[in-house]
């Protein structure tokens, strides 16, 4: 099942000069990119795909049929259903397939309460980045046609949420993995999907080398730290994404989830020694 993401509606009216939101998402053709800063988007303005940005447009979706006039604005959790009903479709159709693991979600810009109230029944339809976690993440590059792997660049950091990873973060702060590299396992396996075994043994011939590189040799066991790897699901692979992430990080000796890790272990084994708190994982550089 999706992962779906409802974008805010838009509160007020803009001020004077400023183009009003509504109108520029209204107006943004199948494929256009719109992105924001302000929590109810009221900066909302269209850029290029190239550029990073927050909303990819799939589509509209009229729900007047299921909601007629005078019928009460949706609750949080109804925009779900909705948007799961009213835009799959249309990001399916544009995108091909969805993974179901990867980085895009289906969501939907909606109608404030008042443009509600006043009988807008449509929304617009799109793809948005999210992360482990599930938080809205930027994009850059179009969807269409992109590997859809949840892959982040190396030196990026994913914050610990409830003992897992979570958004990036600052590789300074606790954090959960720090990204070492990415594997392609479409190189290793150009006939088809391979088994998780399979998937496993290729990964330690091919993250191991880029740890090593990435972290100048540090000796991993020193600091209590593990480098590991996604695997993929074969509905993943059916959808096109082949790629997953080589990450270190700290496991907790209990087996429930990950600890946290201070610095970044990028070079690290060229640096002084550091130390291991008996909380956090603290690398030279701290």
């Amino acid at each position: 099942m999706l992962v779906l993401s409802v974008a805010m509606g838009w509160t007020t009216a803009p001020g004077a000069g400023v183009p009003d939101p509504a109108q520029v998402a209204a107006s943004a053709a199948v494929g256009s990119c719109l992105t924001w800063t302000q929590p109810n988007e009221q900066d909302l303005a269209q850029v290029d795909c190239a550029q990073p940005h927050l909303f990819e447009v799939t589509g509209s979706a009229d729900v007047s049929g299921a909601f007629p006039g005078g019928a009460a604005f949706p609750t949080g959790s109804a925009w779900q259903q909705i948007t799961q009903q009213d835009c799959t479709t249309s990001a399916t159709s544009y995108l091909g397939t969805i993974d179901p693991n990867g980085k895009y979600v289906v969501g939907a810009l909606k109608p404030t309460a008042q443009l509600w109230a006043s009988g807008s029944r449509t929304l617009r339809c799109g793809l948005q980045g999210s992360d482990q976690a599930g938080g809205l993440m930027r994009t850059t590059g179009p969807a269409k046609g992109q590997d859809q792997s949840d892959v982040y660049q190396p030196g990026v950091c994913l914050a610990l949420v409830n003992k897992g990873p979570g958004g990036p973060v600052g590789c300074n702060t606790e954090h959960s993995y720090e990204i070492v590299g990415i594997a392609d396992l479409g190189s290793k396996f150009p006939s088809g999907y391979p088994s998780v075994d399979d998937q496993q043994t290729a990964l330690a011939t091919m993250c191991e080398p880029i740890a090593a590189a990435y972290t100048a040799n540090l000796d991993l066991a020193k600091y209590q730290l593990t480098l590991t790897w996604d695997t993929i699901k074969q509905q993943s692979w059916a959808a096109g994404s082949h790629k997953v992430n080589c990450e270190i990080g700290s496991r907790l000796s209990d087996g429930s989830g990950l600890g946290p890790v201070a610095n970044s272990v990028a070079g690290a084994g060229g640096g002084a020694a550091g130390s291991a708190a008996a909380t956090t994982t603290t690398l030279p550089g701290g």
